[in-house]
């Protein structure tokens, strides 16, 4: 969407990134219609998946066209732009996740500039916070992963070995809470990682608007999806204690009708 929205992106790049997401999607398309496991998680969860898609390409097309504003002007883009700057403001305060990402601007940079950075970054971050609680209410409300039958394990955390060594809820406790942690933590550790690479944004064209458009989006949903694997391996440690729990009360029970 961005090579194709926002002017001035040459033509063989908006063509190389066409293909490169079409054979993307050719591949997530064998992936949802074959019957073997491979790397992705949750395959049979719906809407774990499908969340983290729909939120992501809804931010990039949001900051797609908040980026085509300053060049083309148009209502949509012009109200994409505003929201941005609102969203950016009211996220920028000291000590935040967005202004550690305006911290990331070299200094004398324009007030433009710094204003494009704090609303790219302020959407994202919005975004993927707006994911993360939505995917915690599915499994607070919605029995998320059950409700739409039962749960396999091993096809869904094709990576996670249960035969590994330990208690299994143990571990997949031990890995939720590393996860949520990593995802608190990542927004503020990554651009303090970026930071240590001497002149980033002249390095990397951060304010160029494809660059800028993806590396907020990777800052800001990469925590995310943390923190929504960490919630799910929460979620499956418990049903698995209390699937162990009505097991062991079944077999208590089951000596005593025996005897009567």
């Amino acid at each position: 969407m961005p090579s194709l929205i926002v002017p001035g992106v040459a033509e063989d790049t908006s063509q190389m990134v066409v293909a490169t997401a079409f054979v993307a999607a050719i591949m997530v398309f064998i992936e949802y219609n074959g019957s073997s496991t491979s790397i992705l998680e949750f395959r049979f969860a719906p809407p774990y998946n499908r969340l983290k898609f729909g939120f992501i390409a809804a931010t990039v097309l949001f900051l797609s066209l908040t980026a085509r504003s300053p060049i083309e002007a148009a209502p949509i883009s012009d109200l994409a732009a505003g929201l941005g700057r609102v969203i950016g403001n009211a996220l920028d305060f000291p000590y935040s996740p967005v202004r550690s990402m305006t911290n990331l601007m070299p200094v004398g940079a324009d007030a433009k500039s710094i204003d494009a950075v704090r609303s790219a970054a302020g959407v994202s971050y919005a975004a993927a916070m707006m994911m993360a609680l939505t995917f915690l209410m599915m499994v607070l409300f919605f029995g998320w992963p059950v409700r739409n039958g039962a749960f396999n394990v091993c096809l869904n955390l094709p990576l996670f070995d249960p035969t590994g060594g330990g208690d299994v809820v143990d571990r997949l406790q031990r890995d939720a809470g590393l996860n949520v942690s990593l995802g608190f933590v990542l927004p503020f550790l990554i651009p303090v990682g970026l930071v240590l690479i001497t002149n980033f944004a002249e390095k990397v064209g951060y304010l160029l608007p494809l660059n800028l458009i993806w590396i907020t989006c990777a800052w800001a949903f990469l925590p995310a999806s943390l923190i929504m694997r960490g919630v799910a391996m929460f979620r499956i440690a418990g049903l698995i204690s209390q699937k162990r729990q009505r097991a062991y009360a079944k077999a208590e029970a089951e000596p005593e009708l025996q005897i009567a």
